[in-house]
């Protein structure tokens, strides 16, 4: 009689892999690595204040070559002009990584990072908030005096 095989698991990236796949090849990105690699390809200081959203790929030609594209890419407001300024060196190092030329040019869309919160984030100091609290006496509802401690020592917190 012939034992089971064992079944391991499988990683995750294996059984997600067609269906995140899928959906990045409808927004125009050939790979995923575009995205999830967005903060090596295109440096910290940019990649803090957007992510590409998708390349748009213009019509090929009759020779069947493909233009580059034009990679948009979600922006912080008040970072947007400073990303634009740099869209030049965004260029070159997206087609640096991709090891083409497959982009031409850069489009913003103005609007809030979809990235989770830091989960890194110091606890705000009990003691801190305590001294703060005593230096507001003139504050008579206690709740609010609290609240505007707790906000203080997030302020100060390192």
């Amino acid at each position: 009689m012939n034992k089971p095989s064992r079944s391991f698991a499988k990683p995750l990236r294996e059984l997600l892999g067609k269906v995140v796949g899928e959906t990045f090849h409808r927004q125009g990105f050939a790979s995923t690595e575009l995205v999830t690699r967005w903060t090596e390809i295109a440096g910290a200081e940019i990649a803090a204040h957007s992510e590409p959203i998708k390349i748009q790929w213009p019509r090929g030609n009759e020779a069947g070559e493909r233009p580059p594209g034009t990679l948009i890419l979600r922006v912080e407001g008040p970072a947007a002009i400073e990303v634009q300024h740099l869209a030049g060196v965004i260029c070159e190092r997206v087609n640096r990584f991709l090891g083409w030329r497959a982009i031409e040019r850069i489009a913003l869309r103005q609007a809030p990072l979809r990235r989770s919160a830091p989960t890194g984030a110091a606890a705000i100091d009990p003691a801190e908030t305590t001294r703060i609290a005593a230096d507001l006496p003139e504050i008579a509802d206690d709740d609010l005096r609290q609240a505007l401690a707790r906000l203080g020592a997030a302020i100060k917190r390192p």
